[in-house]
């Protein structure tokens, strides 16, 4: 079997799969669709394995000996739900530290994005990453089941969840009381949404996420930190009327477009990942927190 390389795949490819992770295609569609690109020695299977999350590569390991992370749960008022999280904080840590909400993307608290929360901690910070699927059972070991899950709950509910999550960060007693967001995909789209729904949120990062509603963003007080994926048309459509409206509230924001990249491309689990640009918008993104959540 011919070993893969990311170079030897059609944008095509990585459109697919974008509509495929964003339930705009089910399994069957995508794998129909994507054996046009079978030619030249690719077969479906081989293209399938590669483009696939693979979840050994993994930057901090859960028992990461700088860290004190642990599973912890809160309930959220607004829908009486008990929702689990991972919450990391570095052990020599001397004083109160800032806190950073992780958001997960369409699938559930994977091992990426918990990876993520505990990278949040090595910068730091006192981060919480929730799991949504908490309610029904918490990820389930696949992606695959995980959007399958997410579908089952409402979006608004878990933004509710999410906010949450926030009111617990703040108030605990290793937080300094300053908190911000970073989310990815269906995560920046709930970062974009704390930032219009909580006043007090003092940095949203989202990563290629959906824009709130423009009627909103008279509503927000973080400055946002914005990045975006030049191929992820998808969510870039809305980012026209997004910036439009910010400037016209004078709403304090930075975006950037990374050029040549894919929707997902700070996630180092699949070929969508951009090893420059993911470094480069980590930097600017712990920057950004180290500035806008000082005490």
């Amino acid at each position: 079997m011919k070993k893969i390389k990311k170079e030897d795949l059609d944008q095509g490819v990585f459109d697919l799969y974008d509509d495929y992770a964003h339930n705009r295609l089910d399994r069957r569609q995508f794998m129909e669709r994507l054996s046009v690109y079978a030619v030249g020695g690719l077969t479906v299977p081989a293209i399938l394995d590669f483009i696939l999350p693979k979840y050994n590569r993994i930057q901090v390991p859960p028992d990461a000996p700088q860290l004190d992370t642990d599973t912890i749960e809160y309930t959220s008022p607004n829908t009486g739900i008990t929702i689990r999280g991972q919450l990391s904080r570095p052990v020599e840590a001397k004083e109160k530290l800032p806190g950073i909400i992780v958001v997960h993307e369409n699938r559930g608290l994977n091992p990426h994005i918990a990876d993520v929360g505990r990278r949040a901690a090595m910068a730091g910070f006192i981060s919480l990453a929730p799991d949504m699927l908490t309610p029904l059972g918490g990820y389930p070991g696949t992606d695959d089941e995980g959007r399958t899950l997410q579908r089952q709950r409402d979006r608004n509910e878990m933004l509710d969840d999410f906010i949450a999550a926030f009111d617990h960060l703040k108030t605990h007693p290793e937080c300094s009381g300053k908190v911000g967001v970073v989310g990815f995909c269906f995560g920046g789209w709930i970062s974009n949404m704390m930032a219009a729904r909580v006043p007090q949120l003092a940095a949203a990062v989202p990563f290629y996420g959906g824009q709130a509603p423009v009627d909103e963003v008279p509503n927000i007080n973080a400055p946002l930190l914005l990045h975006f994926a030049e191929l992820d048309k998808r969510v870039n459509a809305g980012w026209p009327d997004y910036e439009a409206a910010l400037k016209e509230n004078g709403k304090e924001y930075t975006a950037f477009v990374y050029p040549g990249t894919n929707h997902g491309f700070h996630n180092d689990t699949t070929p969508r990942y951009d090893e420059a640009a993911a470094k480069l918008a980590w930097e600017r993104t712990i920057q950004f927190f180290r500035e806008k959540l000082k005490r």
